[in-house]
């Protein structure tokens, strides 16, 4: 194992693991370098991260490379409960529900694993593949006992370092893990992605609309909307007569149409517009579906402008 040459506590915190003798020796030499451009070791974190800014400035590795550097310090210190998806924001199937109803969710919640509960939600009796579940209901297989299909459920506290849950994920093949609370409830659920995200930083997935574009059209009649598309941006693409004397984005006027912070896959009509939640944090809602009673074609962009 290759370790930077700072003092005790700071080379404890990181560290590379064994790989090939050349990269070895690449990773080796990228690293005397940085080290040799600080000024003295490193005394704690902080001057960690300010000597590997000022080396990335020096341009011995571009933006890119520090914010992952930074992403890994991060992680050492950071707890599971500060990732996870809530309790109020998970998606779960029931034990008993029928396949077409499970086909349905998976749908629409765009997941591709989810907890199997019992008679609450604090009896997770497994994860569900969506993989799975599509596969056989395609084939048209007999009757469909989800108990055959379920995976080994993971449970972690909320207080385990993001380091250790990547560790173990990497090693069980596990991509999930509920999370529990100190009196045993389920808290929250984590993901292989959320820990990889925290340091490479967010992980595009089907439903993202790229950076310059607020509004795409997916099929016909449903676009996908960046919840922060200002009211007045949506209402000339849709032809819609939304005010924005309240709120100025979309996402802010369906946040008050649900009169509280709607989860993910949660539907709501406004006004002949069915908008889906597609996804959401803790804190605000980040991009919706549109479904339009008839097709509308987006407007050129002489008309835009």
């Amino acid at each position: 194992m290759i370790s930077l040459n700072f003092p005790t506590r700071m080379a404890d915190r990181v560290s590379y693991s064994p790989m090939s003798d050349q990269s070895q020796g690449g990773t080796s030499r990228w690293l005397k370098r940085i080290t040799q451009s600080m000024s003295g070791e490193p005394r704690d974190l902080a001057e960690l991260i300010e000597g590997l800014r000022e080396a990335s400035e020096r341009g011995l590795f571009d933006g890119d490379a520090l914010v992952m550097l930074e992403g890994v310090l991060a992680v050492a210190d950071m707890q599971v409960r500060d990732i996870m998806v809530p309790r109020s924001q998970m998606v779960f199937v029931e034990r008993d529900e029928s396949p077409d109803k499970l086909v349905e969710l998976v749908v629409e919640s765009g997941h591709s694993r989810f907890p199997v509960i019992g008679e609450d939600r604090d009896e997770i009796l497994g994860i569900l593949l969506a993989k799975d579940l599509l596969r056989l209901h395609a084939a048209g297989e007999g009757p469909f006992e989800i108990r055959e299909y379920m995976r080994p459920v993971v449970f972690v506290p909320e207080s385990k370092r993001l380091n250790v849950l990547l560790k173990e994920f990497r090693r069980s093949h596990n991509h999930i893990a509920m999370v529990v609370d100190e009196y045993g409830g389920v808290c929250g659920l984590v993901t292989i992605e959320d820990v990889i995200e925290q340091i490479v930083g967010e992980i595009d997935d089907e439903h993202d609309v790229e950076d310059d574009q607020a509004i795409r059209k997916e099929a016909p009649r449903e676009f996908t909307v960046r919840a922060l598309t200002p009211i007045a941006d949506f209402n000339q693409y849709f032809a819609t007569e939304f005010s924005d004397e309240e709120y100025d984005t979309i996402g802010g006027l369906i946040m008050q149409a649900f009169k509280r912070l709607p989860r993910r896959g949660e539907t709501i009509q406004v006004k002949k517009l069915e908008f889906r939640v597609l996804r959401a944090d803790r804190r605000r809602i980040d991009l919706l579906r549109v479904i339009t009673p008839v097709d509308i074609e987006p407007p050129t962009q002489e008309s835009v402008t």
